[in-house]
């Protein structure tokens, strides 16, 4: 970074450490002990799919990985914003598989040249009285925020800033809060 981007502001954007997605199962132990949510065994990966067939192969490459291991396929889905989902699960609920298999994919799309299309990963949870949140790495940002949807447009702020102040010292959270960006419909929550 030079002088000139310095006065003007700019930063390097931050490189994504895929890696911190295995922090997850330790988050989920303080999630389960302080605020009694448990892993659902559900995670996707949000990505904005290119046109051609490099995309398409890489694709159908990580479907065929991930739907190796016996369990439930892999199904693929988009959103109303235009970004396609991919979604994992596991019966029973298994936490590091989740994160093993969202791992993968990450790592699949990044080595394959894709990573600026990679949007975010996201892991869920619910407690006993149906209450439900998501977990949600940021690619561009490096970082995770929590994401507690209660309704249609409509969002738990408070269980939020609960799960912010838990995991601060567990996973790297995002701090602006502005970029804690509402995931409306998102498969697998």
């Amino acid at each position: 970074m030079g002088f000139l981007d310095a006065v003007l502001g700019r930063r390097k954007a931050v490189r994504p450490d895929l890696d911190a997605l295995f922090a997850l199962p330790n988050a989920a132990i303080s999630l389960q002990v302080s605020l009694d949510m448990l892993p659902s065994g559900c995670g996707s990966v949000a990505f904005r799919a290119p046109e051609g067939r490099a995309f398409a192969d890489v694709e159908a490459e990580v479907r065929a990985l991930l739907d190796s291991d016996g369990g439930p396929p892999v199904e693929v889905a988009s959103d109303d914003f235009g970004f396609s989902w991919l979604v994992v699960r596991t019966d029973p609920a298994d936490l590091p598989a989740v994160v093993t298999d969202l791992h993968a994919v990450n790592t699949s799309l990044v080595d394959a040249g894709f990573g600026p299309q990679l949007l975010c990963s996201q892991t869920s949870f619910r407690d006993p009285e149906g209450r439900e949140l998501a977990l949600v790495y940021l690619y561009k940002r490096g970082t995770f925020y929590p994401f507690a949807p209660t309704g249609t447009d409509q969002r738990d702020n408070v269980l939020e800033l609960k799960v912010r102040d838990l995991l601060a010292h567990e996973l790297p959270l995002e701090p602006d809060l502005s970029r804690w960006f509402a995931i409306w419909g998102a498969p697998g929550l």
